[in-house]
């Protein structure tokens, strides 16, 4: 019995060993190697919510929402530096450049789903700019993040790439999602503590 329960114990902190090297960001090629098995995994999480519908939209709008986008990323590099004031300063930014997107370019159910996202954005935003707590801030990112997803599925960006990608980890692992111009994991959901836990479950175009 007693050999039994040695083995057991070696075996569950050798277990334990793995699962925080791949995503400690301590050991950086391992975790990019577990970043590249999660994504081939079919097994793994789906993305969070999806777009029914792909509207055909204007080119103007297209290129609206890709500064949407490019201000959003911008967000989430404050959140990937784990920067309190610099995130409330990104947040108020992205408010602005969304604030520019001219809807009368849309019309009929492409212009009802964009008031969707725009309504789901707007309150993230909001919220991310009156909290004092990243952890809630970092909530109200997740959420901006799904809205930001869906409209970029619907709309498109006019030929940029966009990578969804997602941490399994984030929220006492539950999982959380994010949006990326390149394929290389920075997780605005730990920062430097897991800088490259995740993977990309997503591209857009």
């Amino acid at each position: 019995m007693k050999t039994r329960s040695f083995f057991f114990s070696l075996l569950l902190a050798s277990a334990v060993s793995v699962v925080f090297v791949n995503c400690s960001g301590g050991r950086k090629d391992e975790a990019e190697g577990h970043a590249h098995e999660m994504s081939s995994d079919t097994t793994q999480s789906e993305p969070a919510s999806t777009a029914s519908v792909q509207h055909v939209v204007d080119a103007s709008f297209q290129k609206q929402l890709a500064d949407i986008f490019a201000a959003y990323l911008s967000l989430k590099e404050a959140f990937v530096s784990s920067d309190a004031s610099k995130v409330k300063a990104e947040a108020t930014a992205t408010t602005q450049v969304l604030g520019k997107a001219d809807m009368k370019l849309l019309s009929g159910a492409a212009h009802h789903d964009w008031m969707n996202y725009l309504s789901g954005m707007e309150a993230s935003l909001k919220e991310i700019g009156v909290s004092a707590d990243m952890e809630a801030q970092r909530k109200a990112f997740s959420s901006l993040s799904d809205n930001l997803y869906k409209a970029i599925k619907a709309y498109g960006l006019g030929g940029k790439t966009a990578y969804y990608e997602f941490c399994p980890m984030a929220f006492n692992n539950e999982g959380g999602y994010w949006l990326s111009d390149r394929e290389q994991i920075r997780n605005p959901y730990f920062g430097d503590a897991m800088l490259t836990c995740g993977s990309v479950k997503e591209t857009l175009k």
